[in-house]
């Protein structure tokens, strides 16, 4: 890999970070200009915005016939946003979750997880698979905006603090919003190329595969806006929209990026073994770690936003220890089985009960 592909690869991470926020602020202001509520934006437009970092990998590698990086990637940036980013952000304040349409959101992100399973058991996630994951995804938008007129006038304030409630009507305001919108879209497209050239060349030189590539570094590029945004929640206060934003953009990750990469994909998606036996599943289960955190308490605290960051860098180290076939991977894989795994399911287990007992676990 020579210093230009390098450089190349940088500035794709750089220029899909810029992209997404001239985008979601653009998509934002343009939609507040048209009358759309500050709750529908948050819950659809930005989530969807956070998510366009991954559409654009998954769209510029399948075209490339490398289709295990748009896999690796999704996987990895679900895994990535609530591992990583949640637990940063709960690590810096504790993180609020308290709204109906968040709890409806969980299950329906598990669900949709393990579909992705089901899909790929047969070695692809084919074009008819993808536009079942599309169609997927119009239902659960329609959803999302008829159960934001249900939210409670605190949840609506919330959200137009976080993005705005004033329209700007004017014809240059708007002409203004598109512009962001369409060099949004521009810098997308030419970071996503970059990134992927470096990302095969890096793996090609590494000797890794291009799932493994997409599951750590391209992964964690693409969660930056999702780290961007939540972060910032966190320290101006609004900590519900920080959870919602990643819940929002895990299930967009997979119905819009999945789908539309598998449909316009000849053969779709590939799934390796290797993602079909610990990858996905990982995937699945930090979905369903967020149901006890989550709605015990309706808040996330700091020591489980650090627990999340420990679970973070042990399945890195994991994943860069079996791709390496490192000495010291199968003593590693003996301590989590022996030791970490089970101490969290108990930890899980002693604060449902004690949620249970005190009367807290929400309906």
């Amino acid at each position: 890999m020579d210093l230009v592909t390098l450089v190349l690869f940088v500035a794709g991470f750089g220029l899909l970070i810029g992209g997404a926020e001239m985008l979601v602020r653009g998509a934002s202001r343009l939609a507040c200009t048209l009358g759309v509520s500050p709750l529908i934006v948050g819950l659809t437009i930005v989530a969807l915005g956070t998510s366009s970092p991954e559409l654009a990998v998954g769209i510029q590698s399948s075209l490339m016939a490398s289709g295990q990086v748009a896999l690796g990637n999704v996987v990895g940036s679900n895994i990535v946003n609530i591992l990583l980013i949640l637990g940063l952000s709960a690590t810096i304040t504790p993180l609020i979750v308290a709204q109906q349409l968040v709890r409806l959101e969980v299950p329906l992100m598990i669900g949709i997880s393990v579909l992705v399973l089901v899909l790929g058991l047969d070695g692809a996630i084919g074009q008819l698979d993808g536009f079942l994951l599309i169609a997927g995804l119009v239902a659960y938008t329609v959803f999302a905006v008829r159960q934001s007129r249900k939210e409670s006038r605190q949840v609506q304030e919330e959200y137009a603090q976080e993005f705005g409630r004033k329209a700007c009507g004017s014809l240059w305001e708007g002409l203004v919003q598109i512009g962001l919108v369409l060099g949004g879209l521009a810098l997308l497209v030419l970071g996503s190329r970059w990134l992927v050239d470096g990302a095969v060349a890096l793996a090609l030189t590494l000797g890794l595969s291009e799932l493994i590539i997409g599951l750590t570094i391209v992964a964690v590029g693409t969660g930056m806006p999702e780290l961007v945004i939540c972060v910032t929640a966190s320290i101006r206060g609004e900590r519900d929209i920080a959870v919602g934003n990643v819940v929002g953009s895990n299930i967009y990750n997979i119905l819009i990026v999945l789908g539309l990469t598998a449909t316009v994909s000849r053969g779709g998606v590939a799934v390796p073994p290797a993602a079909l036996a610990f990858d996905i599943p990982v995937m699945i289960a930090v979905a369903v770690a967020c149901l006890p955190v989550f709605f015990l308490d309706g808040r996330i605290a700091r020591w489980e936003g650090v627990l999340f960051l420990g679970y973070y860098v042990a399945y890195t180290l994991y994943v860069i220890l079996d791709a390496t076939q490192h000495d010291a991977l199968a003593t590693f894989s003996l301590i989590m089985l022996v030791f970490v795994i089970p101490l969290t399911i108990v930890t899980l287990g002693v604060l449902v009960v004690r949620a249970v007992r005190r009367g807290s676990v929400l309906s």
